[in-house]
Parts: structure tokens; C-alpha cells; sequence
């Protein structure tokens, strides 16, 4: 008999948090299929100690969409609930999530996500798709210097009420069910938003382009730790990666014209940010040399450099 539901997780030196989130996992129906980006520490050993959880160790980072289709392959249900390993689940979120997807227009759900204290996590639970304006507003730092300008709160969607349950654009992808119809109707993830971001605004875009509609789901309630696996990732190499992905997104949804505007303005908010350390502003002075070594990779790899339609 098949399961209610695949729950796929994607690891990468995650022993820190992977047995919390199996241990909240339980609800009767469901099965635990966890994919490792190759690990360094203890993740694929505490994540076999699970009775009952599947394990697929990779030797090499296939990139979360590249390792969440790897899952999909593996699971047998007809939903698909892609989830962080630094994600726990209350009693109840996992039928919560079952239930708020079973209208036939309803193609995927994405649950409350919060932070330690229990407060909702505004501004990145559920946003917006990007438009040029918003990415601007990020790239040319008026975001952090003005954080309440109309472009930031319309795309975070800080004026949400985050007790009820609406139909949006584009829940995390930290916790996001999928039915398996609605998956195999646009292909999945896109592996070329590799190694992450970006791949769960692109799959949301073509889930409402083909006719799905996404809700968020109060009741569907899990905590989240937040960006456990990037402390291992240089700082440089996360912001190409951010960049680049924010590029190959534009470029496959927004036309050429719109792609060149972007990458004016990543090599505008680069040049800023150089300005900005080099008269003391950001950075300490140990971190500067860093700092505009990174600015200048983004430059290279994501205003010069080729990004693959």
C-alpha cells in the first residue's frame, strides 16, 4: 500500500539537526526519505539510525534540486513534501499540509514556519515573485538602508495576516508539499539553479503558469532554525551563487531586456558596496580584503560572466 505522503529531506552536514527533524516526523502514512549532498560529519549515519527513514548517500553535491529530484525518484507518494533538515514539525502540521492541498486546483501548500520563540518568520515564510523593482530594491541596498520602502513589503509581504490561510505566490521552500501531478506537470525543479536558490521561486512561477494554485497553511506549523548548511559555504561563493541564480531566474522569466537591467544593477550594488568598505563602512578592517574580493567574483561570474538560459 503506498503512503499518504514523501517527506524528502536534502543534507548536507546537517548531524546537528537531522534527528530532531526525523523525530518529529512520525504521523502515521508517511515515509522518510533523506538525500545527502555528500557530508562531511555525522548526518548520513544518525539519519540510518531512524528506523524506518531511507537513506541515499551521495559522494558529490548534486545542488538541492538535483538531490530533491533524486528523492522524488525514490518516494512512492503522491504528494511530495520538501522540507529542510532544520525544520521540526508540531503534532498535526503533516495533516495540516494533507488537508490544505486536497482541493483539485490546489497544486502545492507551504506550512508556518517560526522561529525559536514561536513568532512567525515574516518577510520569508511566504513572499512575492521577484520583480525587477524588488530585486533592485535588494541589490542597490535601499532595502537596508530604507527596510519599510514600498517595493520590500510588497514583496515580502509584510502586511500579511499570518493566521489566516490565503493563496499565494511563493511559499519557502524550506517546507513545501507538492502534489506529485502537479510536479510531474512542469518537471520539477530546475537543476540549473545549482547548488541553491532560486529553484523553489522558479518551480512556484510555473506551478500558477500552468493553472495550479499554492495556499499557505497556518495550521501547518514548523519551526525552523534557518541556514544551518551555509556556514559552511565561504562567503564568496554564497553570494555568486545567490547572484547567479538571481540572473539564470530573470533571464528564463523577465526576457533579455530585463536581464541586462539586472546586471547593471548587480554591478551598481557591487561598486556601492566596494565605496562603502573602503571608506569603513561594513566590514571590519580584518574582513575588508575579503569583502572586495567577493564583490569582485560576483562581478566576474554574474555581470561578465555567462548564466545558461
Amino acid at each position: 500500500m503506498p503512503p499518504l505522503g514523501s517527506i524528502v529531506i536534502v543534507t548536507f552536514n546537517s548531524a546537528e539537526h537531522i534527528q530532531a527533524c526525523l523525530r518529529s516526523l512520525h504521523e502515521p502514512g508517511w515515509e522518510r526519505i533523506v538525500v545527502d549532498n555528500g557530508s562531511r560529519d555525522a548526518t548520513v549515519e544518525l539519519a540510518r539510525s531512524h528506523s524506518g527513514t531511507q537513506v541515499c548517500a551521495s559522494a558529490d553535491n548534486l545542488g538541492f534540486a538535483g538531490a530533491a529530484r533524486q528523492g522524488v525518484r525514490w518516494a512512492r507518494g503522491e504528494l511530495l513534501l520538501f522540507l529542510n533538515p532544520d525544520v521540526v514539525a508540531e503534532p498535526g502540521a503533516l495533516a495540516a499540509l494533507r488537508a490544505a492541498v486536497e482541493p483539485n486546483e490546489v497544486g502545492a501548500v507551504g506550512g508556518r514556519l517560526l522561529n525559536p520563540n514561536g513568532t512567525t518568520q515574516a518577510g520569508f515564510v511566504v513572499r512575492r515573485f521577484p520583480t525587477l523593482a524588488t530585486a533592485l530594491a535588494e541589490i542597490l541596498l535601499l532595502n537596508r538602508i530604507f527596510p519599510g520602502n514600498p517595493w520590500n513589503r510588497r514583496y515580502r509581504c509584510l502586511g500579511m495576516d499570518y493566521e489566516r490561510a490565503a493563496a499565494v505566490e511563493q511559499p519557502a521552500g524550506a517546507c513545501l508539499l507538492v502534489k506529485r501531478q502537479a510536479w510531474e506537470a512542469v518537471d520539477g525543479f530546475d537543476e540549473r539553479f545549482f547548488p541553491l536558490w532560486f529553484e523553489d521561486v522558479d518551480l512556484c512561477r510555473r506551478l500558477r503558469a500552468r493553472g495550479w494554485k499554492i495556499v499557505y497553511e497556518p495550521r501547518a506549523r514548523f519551526h525552523h532554525a534557518g541556514g544551518h548548511s551555509l556556514g559552511a559555504v565561504p562567503e564568496k561563493e554564497r553570494q555568486v551563487y545567490w547572484y547567479r541564480n538571481l540572473r539564470r531566474y530573470f533571464q528564463k522569466h523577465h526576457g533579455r531586456l530585463a536581464g541586462v537591467v539586472l546586471r547593471m544593477g548587480i554591478l551598481a550594488g557591487m561598486l556601492l558596496r566596494a565605496v562603502a568598505t573602503l571608506v569603513g563602512v561594513g566590514p571590519r578592517p580584518d574582513g575588508r580584503r575579503a569583502a572586495l574580493d567577493a564583490y569582485a567574483q560576483v562581478i566576474r561570474c554574474c555581470v561578465f560572466g555567462r548564466a545558461q538560459e
